[in-house]
């Protein structure tokens, strides 16, 4: 009886563990198309502007740079816990008060290591952030608790006109974008910092109230992005939602005319905290 009992929860285990295995395998299979340009990207969103493949080669070589130097130290770790066990209950091992050049070591690899790392993130903040001379629209980007406004400078599909897209907490904005052409973004804040994050882009930039900031880009990819704050700046911080369209010449001068024809012209910068900082003078476009 014991044997009989012992030999059906054995095949009960078998046709369990297929099971198992066959929806697992199921599983990958059907989502490996789907995520194997994801793991290739090490968990980057795919791209959708010309400054995204300065951060995607940086990121990447972080990731190699952190597996080798993990891998280096782990092996060590494994070497010295083989190599040093304790072989007998009496043994003792030798007291070493002083190893000059592990000290040395120690001390050294991690400065190379960041000294490396911070001259590459140097190197790839200056490409992001080179600014194009005569970009094909210029967008200034007024960040207010708690939402957005998209001011689109002189556009040609406005009659040559500024015209705005605005938002509130309770409906999110659209920034539409032009594929293939050249945007210059001016970030601006009337009240406290936020920070203009499109992830699909690899780009984030704070929004310093009192120091406008800015940035050029190219969108290279049509279609719906999201956008979001990505600066703690109040209590419905989570709501700074916004949306990115990125679209056709033709679509992007239709809906400049839309927000012509709503009335929504001007540019909005908010309030006038911006531009005064207590202990400085008041300047144009902010104090420093």
């Amino acid at each position: 009886m014991l044997t009989e009992r012992a030999t059906r929860r054995s095949r009960l285990s078998r046709a369990a563990a297929s099971v198992v295995g066959l929806s697992c395998l199921v599983l990958l299979t059907g989502c490996a198309e789907e995520t194997t340009d994801q793991w290739k990207r090490l968990g980057l969103p795919e791209a959708a502007s010309d400054r995204s493949q300065y951060v995607h080669d940086l990121w990447i070589g972080a990731w190699i740079a952190a597996f080798i130097i993990g891998g280096f130290t782990w092996g060590l770790i494994g070497w010295v816990s083989v190599r040093y066990r304790r072989r007998r209950d009496d043994d003792l091992p030798v007291q070493v008060r002083y190893n000059a050049p592990i000290e040395v070591l120690y001390t050294i690899a991690p400065v190379i290591v960041v000294a490396v790392l911070f001259f590459f993130t140097v190197q790839t903040q200056d490409k992001e952030l080179d600014a194009v001379s005569q970009p094909d629209h210029n967008v200034v980007v007024t960040a207010q608790q708690w939402s957005w406004t998209f001011n689109y400078v002189e556009e040609s599909g406005a009659d040559g006109e500024d015209v705005y897209d605005q938002g509130t907490p309770a409906r999110e904005p659209d920034l539409w974008l032009v594929e293939g052409e050249t945007v210059n973004f001016t970030l601006h804040s009337p009240d406290v910092i936020h920070s203009f994050w499109v992830p699909s882009f690899y780009f984030k930039l704070d929004v310093i109230p009192g120091r406008d900031q800015g940035f050029s880009m190219t969108p290279t990819k049509a279609g719906t992005f999201v956008g979001r704050c990505a600066e703690l700046c109040g209590q419905h911080h989570s709501r700074m939602l916004f949306r990115v369209i990125v679209t056709d010449r033709q679509t992007f001068d239709q809906h400049m005319q839309e927000l012509k024809d709503a009335g929504q012209t001007g540019l909005l910068r908010g309030g006038s905290d911006s531009e005064t900082v207590d202990g400085l003078d008041t300047a144009t476009g902010g104090g420093e």
